[in-house]
């Protein structure tokens, strides 16, 4: 068991979360009350179903990579977010999440995680933005990238193909990364992964040069909250339990 404000900053200090400017608040969201901390519940996004998974599970602490009070959302504590938050609050169920912190970090970090998941031994970040990196060697067709990534992820990627170009070095951001495309270009890439896709992310796939994979933004941000609360639970001899809230998006 460990004291709530010990374990967030330790977190805070573990991702280096004053390093980073989010589209969120990082770090304990919601204090529900309880000072301790034995029980972990992990997940992707802290949606109704999650919450709902974590009463049942009887947690402390919901530790999540997507939360809440995001830029330019509303302020009142209303409708769905009211309703979680109250779920939260009610079942005595503090709240810590970490997006960019989590995303970046050369551990935990979702595309650290990734690399891991698809055996890029390699791997590491670029110079700019959050993309990472590797070299194949041997070089990989690119519809056996697309089968590789729907083994590790379970679900079939939407690959947007440039014809027979092999792959000799491929680059991936988890989540809503595809504006980095043009970037991923710049560094020469052969292939870029993330999360999702846009309408003109087709077209320039093909003016680029590069072959694009949209895997998932849920799927591809999966392993880096579990690598996280695995640690956390190690760490300070905690349970912790991860819940995988299907996600197709």
């Amino acid at each position: 068991m460990i004291e709530l404000k010990e374990l967030e900053a330790y977190c805070n200090g573990l991702l280096e979360i004053s390093t980073f400017q989010d589209y969120c608040p990082n770090g304990l969201q919601i204090d529900a009350g309880r000072s301790k901390v034995q029980r972990v519940v992990t997940g992707v996004t802290a949606s109704q179903a999650l919450i709902d998974a974590a009463i049942e599970a009887e947690a402390d602490l919901l530790l999540v990579h997507h939360g809440y009070f995001w830029k330019g959302e509303p302020a009142p504590l209303t409708g769905i977010k009211g309703h979680r938050i109250r779920s939260l609050m009610q079942a005595g169920i503090s709240l810590l999440a970490y997006h960019l912190p989590l995303d970046a970090h050369l551990q935990f970090g979702n595309n650290a995680q990734l690399a891991k998941q698809m055996g890029f031994s390699d791997a590491l970040p670029a110079k700019e933005g959050l993309i990472w990196q590797t070299d194949l060697k041997p070089p990989l067709d690119a519809n056996e990238l697309a089968a590789n990534l729907a083994k590790t992820l379970d679900q079939q990627p939407l690959h947007i193909s440039i014809g027979n170009k092999p792959l000799h070095r491929i680059g991936w951001c988890s989540g809503a990364a595809q504006d980095y495309i043009e970037l991923a270009a710049e560094l020469d890439l052969d292939a870029f992964i993330t999360g999702e896709i846009s309408e003109r992310t087709v077209h320039l796939a093909h003016e680029l040069n590069i072959h694009f994979y949209a895997a998932g933004h849920h799927a591809t941000e999966r392993f880096g909250i579990q690598a996280l609360g695995e640690h956390l639970a190690e760490h300070y001899a905690l349970e912790h339990q991860f819940i995988d809230i299907f996600n197709p998006a």
